[in-house]
């Protein structure tokens, strides 16, 4: 794909920004009073145009610079994926503050390390729950400032909240701080304009901590520099168009998150916001979204899903679905290829898209839907096939933190499954003779934050970015085997990636949830398998636990396993596992909050059953 120059509807280059401020105050300037916002309200959807949303954000940035924030500031933000989100985000970027985002799901313990850390003396909070893993810190922190978003206006989920003191003091409500902030900017016509004058491509955007599967998180400091190069690469990579509509509900205290808040605003694209994880399937069929993104623990359930459905109904209907998804797969296949379909794959793919594909996509909320991005961890091919088939493009992409989230994605007219498709047009890259991914350019970061033994390690001499992952590229795109740190070393000296066999084995089989492979420095290799609702569904009455007991189960997953091993050269191959009864989560710490396991919790939690593998198969 040629790389060119961002167009606005107006024909003009929207690359002229040089921060995130410019990005801003472009497309509230250009857009006016189109929708740029929409939020659950009651039974509806309330819509905030551009020109509201900047003047919340103006007032935000107010209210913050009355406070004393200034230039360089860290101020954290602790709050789910939500309208008060993007308004508090875009306030510090127009009063030339640094946000730092925290995880909603965070500690109290990893909340204080954060804010501790990067030095922060204001956190906005989402609402009491979150208040209250700040309270300790408040001893620790002199004049330590607390803002709640709850009680504020526009997408408040609770208009009147009753506050009560944290450590002694009132919190000060969003409302309260806009409205301060109008008292501020009414005297203060020209301080804002003159801190976007301050404020250059150089100067620190935002720090995000990483998630932390071993050790503890890193600041990752990434400049306007790093994030208009990077958003704006990624905006030419998918085409975001003005007439776009993104169904958001990743959290945005993750890196790619950010890219699903900036990016759209680059291209003018129109925002809804996720009501919540329950409401995710309900939503989607409301907003019709043209583009959305998730990591791939939601496509692998919505493929097991849809699997369970295409199951149930009478014999002639699970007949006709079957037909409609071999036909939808067949065509898709050609597609992949690049190889016309025939004039009878076509008429009979018309039929089955009119009679089965396109009900269904309608039935998901996908029947605007030009693309679906998947990010945060690897996708199986045969799960981005399935969705293909039924005619949406689930396109893989990849790319940490300190690449400021994408650095190869796979584009609409250009991908290959199996593949996180080529480098943005910003990247350049190399594999080094570990087989080690390495990067540089303007969207790679340049430092830890108060880390440099970390920031010499990661970065060396001659500004490559040494991303601990191993890969290959052919024809341009590359494929990920696994994390460097992985890799599993067998007593008998052979490689084997594990993240790729889990990979497989999650696709093959709807009854995992999750699987983790062992065999480092051991003769062979054994996993630790979590059940999957479906499996709770199918053999223990909706209960893990039961499920995991049952020997119709361990059946099913021993011919599963056998499936994969039959692909796998012989020492990769799984000898033995063991069925947890319970699934894997963030809040037993196995999981990271972007949903991927953290091995070395897993390792010393469930160690003696690994052993126990092992003296099985001896």
């Amino acid at each position: 794909m040629a790389a060119g120059k961002v167009k606005t509807p107006e024909g003009k280059s929207a690359f002229s920004a040089r921060t995130a401020g410019d990005i801003w105050r472009g497309r509230a300037t250009r857009a006016g009073d189109s929708i740029a916002f929409r939020f659950r309200e009651g039974d509806g959807w309330r819509g905030v145009t551009w020109q509201q949303a900047d003047v919340a954000a103006h007032e935000i940035a107010g209210g913050l610079v009355g406070l004393g924030i200034g230039v360089g500031e860290c101020v954290c933000i602790l709050a789910q994926t939500r309208l008060e989100w993007v308004l508090c985000d875009v306030g510090l970027v127009l009063a030339g503050a640094v946000s730092v985002p925290i995880y909603p799901s965070s500690t109290p313990e990893q909340c204080a390390f954060i804010v501790k850390d990067s030095g922060a003396r204001t956190v906005i909070a989402e609402d009491a729950t979150q208040l209250d893993k700040l309270v300790p810190l408040l001893a620790q922190i002199p004049n330590l400032r607390l803002v709640l978003m709850d009680g504020g206006e526009l997408g408040s989920k609770d208009p009147a909240p009753v506050v009560k003191n944290v450590g002694g003091s009132a919190p000060l409500l969003l409302a309260s701080l806009r409205q301060a902030g109008r008292v501020w900017l009414a005297g203060h016509a020209v301080e804002l304009d003159r801190r976007a004058a301050e404020v250059g491509p150089d100067h620190v955007f935002t720090i995000v901590y990483t998630s932390g599967t071993t050790g503890r998180p890193k600041g990752v400091v990434l400049t306007h520099r790093n994030m208009v190069e990077s958003f704006a690469s990624v905006t030419r990579a998918f085409d975001l168009r003005d007439t776009d509509v993104q169904y958001l509900f990743l959290p945005l205290a993750h890196v790619l998150g950010r890219e699903l808040e900036w990016a759209p605003i680059l291209a003018g694209c129109a925002f809804a916001f996720s009501a919540g994880q329950s409401r995710i399937k309900f939503d989607l069929v409301e907003v019709r979204p043209t583009f959305m993104a998730g990591v791939p623990r939601v496509f692998e359930k919505l493929h097991a899903a849809i699997a369970v459905a295409a199951g149930q109904g009478s014999a002639a209907k699970r007949a006709l679905v079957g037909w409609a998804f071999g036909v939808g797969a067949r065509y898709a296949a050609r597609l992949r290829r690049e190889e016309p379909p025939g004039f009878s794959l076509r008429v009979e793919h018309a039929l089955a898209d009119r009679l089965v594909l396109s009900k269904l996509r309608a039935r998901l909320g996908f029947d605007r839907c030009r693309f679906l991005i998947s990010g945060g961890a690897p996708l199986s091919s045969e799960i981005a096939e399935f969705f293909h088939g039924l005619g949406l493009l689930v396109l893989e992409g990849y790319g940490l933190t300190e690449t400021t989230a994408a650095a190869f994605v796979n584009r609409w007219n250009c991908y290959r499954f199996g593949t996180v498709g080529p480098a943005i047009d910003v990247i350049q890259h190399r594999v080094a003779e570990d087989g080690e991914i390495l990067m540089r350019g303007p969207s790679v970061f340049t430092r830890y934050h108060n880390d440099p033994a970390a920031t010499a390690e990661a970065v060396d001499a001659e500004g490559w970015f040494h991303s601990g992952d191993v890969g290959h590229v052919e024809d341009g795109f590359l494929s990920i085997v696994d994390r460097k740190k992985d890799i599993i070393v067998t007593a008998g000296g052979k490689n084997v990636a594990p993240q790729m066999i889990e990979t497989a084995l999650q696709a093959h089989c709807p009854l995992i949830s999750q699987v983790v492979v062992f065999g480092d420095n051991r003769p062979h290799c054994v996993a630790i398998i979590t059940p999957s609702e479906t499996a709770a569904r199918q053999f223990g009455d909706g209960s893990l636990a039961q499920a995991a007991s049952r020997p119709e189960l361990r059946a099913a997953l021993e011919d599963a396993v056998a499936a994969i091993n039959r692909t796998l050269a012989s020492y990769e191959t799984i000898k033995n596992f063991a069925v947890l009864p319970a699934d894997f989560s963030e809040a037993a710490g196995e999981l990271t909050p972007s949903l991927k396991v953290k091995r070395d919790v897993v390792k010393s939690r469930y160690g003696e059953i690994v052993d126990a593998l092992y003296k099985k198969a001896g």
